[in-house]
């Protein structure tokens, strides 16, 4: 067919980046797959097959909408944008720019991202945020502080180079399955797995040892399994002595953390125990891989210290094989961070506390003085709005109410506001709530960079037009800012990422050139012809010294426990067939066929003990509220343990709101709970 085109993009679910082709022709978008791309190959999960299902769906948002007495009303662009800025200005006037929060989108792109940030510091507002508070911010801070570079070591498909791949906190088979792939490979040359999850999953079929440790027991397990390889000599000498600091006080601290007294706290035994120590520190390469397992928790921050440091106590980093793998969950949520969508840092993760490197950044920006401090995050912000702290409040792609813990909390907090404005490609839960909503393009209407979990910089193009009167983030802010009276002159995306990479370091060789070629760039790229870093740390650490710093870390429980009131315990996670809070694979028929329903899974003890049967209608209570699902009935789960997605609306309302004192994650992970059930309700 004479017009029919193929278009390059990158899946719009989770980070690993997967690319495909969209096929235009009179038939309509679909999907060819992109057999060369080096990270999925061409295939892609069932979320990734489903993803044009969402571009024309009747539900998109189309013109902007302005909330009256009378419901929605639809407006112009003009009256729209000129509300926004008149109620910023209101803002700043009458209550100072401190009062003004920003939440960005992982779900849009690297210039968009970088933009929206800019916007909001160069009003004033330190209060920027985005959904990687409540999935990897533990990340930062601990691999900053460790290794000086907050993010994944080593490539995904590097896993394949892997002698031993241990897996804590992951079910990557399900969340992340282009990961198995490459895992698969190395178990198919001799690699071993090993898997430390409270459930059964997927993943852990797939292991040679799995240690099924009770929730929230991280810590203790990896300290556990240092103190055998610091008691059987295992560990690297070489490689501490040369290029780390503070071997001495792990070996205090994790003297005390014998397998046997460790068995008793995460529930698994101590010969266990030391196999997984022996199989992770006697591998040629071995690779540590984590997801939110790891960091939801009021302790994440010390979870993911904790891994760093088993990798480093055995010189885990900087070689083929080896390495470090967050596996992030949204698409552009490390592009995110990188441009600086976060209240702690700004572009190219410079914290807000350094003076001298923000002041680099006001020199570049062209700025007076930028603001300094932590800001406002998505959990603080709903908080302050109830406060009177916070008046207005712009959110981008995140729907806050859904993914906030405790959110009929947060539900209710956020009516405090003065003015909330959602800007999204569905009227969610959220923009139900905002005063005033602007239709957005969605990844595959405009075009922009995505940078994936393992760090690659890909250029997605245009490839369809948006619908109605929906355009793209970037249009919105740049128009935005000039009638905010913001020096914001760029022609398009391409002059965006220019800037990015005379602002971070790390991209400042990634041009629009260099990330529309296949796979694009992985970064640092610190200029033109380099070739990128697809390993990091090979020749030394960016931390000061260039030397990795070890940070013993104790074992600290769980927010709540299991009591009489609440016998059991809920975690929370993913599922194959739903993405995040759902406002789009719950659009999705294909999906929506297969998994139509709010679960909950229990350990066949617990249905007897509460007299309850597969497909009952069951009530999960925490102190926080109650929600109701469906009961699977399944080991997947030990006793006292049940499990729900947090796809749907209801289940956050459930979860805690304590939070970890230094990443300000909220733990997800574990609530106490109880149960019941509803009779012959089909």
């Amino acid at each position: 067919m004479a017009d029919e085109r193929l278009v390059p993009t990158v899946c719009p679910y989770c980070a690993l980046g997967c690319g495909f082709y969209i096929k235009i022709n009179e038939g309509g978008p679909m999907i060819e797959y992109m057999l060369d791309h080096p990270t999925n190959e061409g295939s892609l999960c069932a979320k990734g097959n489903a993803s044009m299902e969402i571009i024309n769906h009747p539900d998109r948002l189309r013109h902007p909408l302005k909330k009256t007495e009378a419901g929605w009303s639809r407006i112009s662009w003009d009256e729209a944008l000129a509300t926004v800025a008149g109620k910023i200005g209101e803002t700043v006037r009458d209550h100072g720019p401190d009062a003004l929060g920003f939440l960005g989108s992982a779900k849009s792109t690297n210039e968009e991202n970088y933009l929206f940030q800019k916007m909001a510091r160069t009003l004033g507002s330190k209060n920027v945020d985005c959904c990687a508070r409540r999935c990897h911010s533990p990340t930062i801070p601990a691999f900053k502080r460790a290794l000086g570079a907050s993010c994944m070591t080593n490539p995904i498909s590097d896993l394949a180079n892997s002698d031993c791949i241990f897996v804590i906190g992951s079910n990557f088979a399900e969340n992340h399955p282009i990961v198995a792939r490459w895992a698969l490979r190395a178990k198919d040359r001799g690699a071993k797995i090993v898997v430390a999850d409270p459930r059964i999953t997927p993943t852990t079929w797939h292991a040679d040892l799995h240690l099924q440790i009770k929730l929230g027991t991280d810590v203790a397990l990896l300290n556990g399994m240092m103190n055998v390889i610091i008691d059987e000599g295992l560990w690297d000498r070489k490689f501490v002595a040369d290029r780390t600091v503070g071997f001495e006080a792990l070996v205090d601290k994790v003297a005390g953390y014998t397998p046997d007294k460790v068995s008793g706290i995460i529930g698994s035994t101590p010969e266990a125990i030391v196999r997984a120590a022996r199989i992770y520190a006697g591998s040629d390469s071995s690779a540590i891989v984590y997801s939110m397992g790891i960091t939801q928790h009021s302790h994440g921050t010390n979870n993911v210290t904790a891994c760093a440091d088993l990798a480093l106590l055995t010189g885990q980093l900087g070689r083929s094989g080896a390495g470090l793998y967050p596996l992030r969950g949204q698409n552009n949520v490390q592009g995110a961070c990188d441009m600086g969508v976060l209240a702690d840092f700004y572009p190219g993760s410079v914290s807000v506390h350094d003076p001298r490197a923000v002041q680099l950044i006001e020199e570049a920006w062209g700025t007076g003085p930028l603001p300094m401090g932590m800001g406002m995050t998505a959990e603080t912000m709903p908080v302050a709005a109830a406060s009177g702290n916070l008046r207005f409040l712009y959110i981008i792609g995140e729907d806050l109410v859904n993914s906030d813990s405790s959110s009929s909390r947060g539900r209710r907090e956020l009516e405090s506001l003065d003015f909330m404005v959602v800007q999204d490609i569905f009227m969610t839960d959220t923009a139900e709530m905002a005063d005033l909503v602007l239709p957005a393009a969605a990844w595959a209407e405009k075009e922009g960079t995505f940078t994936s979990s393992e760090r690659r910089v890909q250029w997605s193009p245009k490839a369809l037009d948006p619908p109605g009167e929906a355009r793209s983030d970037l249009s919105t802010i740049l128009d935005l800012a000039r009638l905010l009276g913001l020096d914001f002159d760029y022609a398009g995306p391409e002059e965006v990422l220019a800037e990015i990479g005379r602002v971070v370091p790390s991209y400042a060789g990634i041009s629009m050139a260099r990330a529309e070629e296949r796979g694009g760039v992985i970064w640092p790229c610190p200029f033109q012809d380099h070739p990128g870093t697809p390993i990091l740390h090979q020749e030394g650490f960016t931390a000061p010294g260039g030397k990795a710093r070890i940070v013993p870390v104790d074992y600290l429980p769980p927010a709540e426990e299991a009591t009489l009131d609440y016998p059991l315990l809920l975690t929370t996670g993913r599922e194959a067939l739903h993405h995040n809070a759902g406002s789009m694979t719950r659009r999705s028929f294909s999906l929506m066929k297969r998994a139509p329903e709010l679960f909950v899974e229990m350990n066949p003890l617990d249905a007897d003990r509460w007299s309850i049967i597969a497909d009952d209608l069951v009530e999960v209570e925490t102190r926080r509220g109650a929600a109701w699902a469906r009961a699977r009935v399944t080991t997947r789960q030990e006793e006292g343990v049940i499990f729900m997605p947090f796809h749907f609306p209801e289940t956050n309302m459930l979860t805690s709101d304590v939070i970890d004192p230094e990443a300000r994650i909220p733990e997800f992970k574990v609530a106490a709970c109880r149960i019941g059930s509803m009779k012959g309700v089909i």
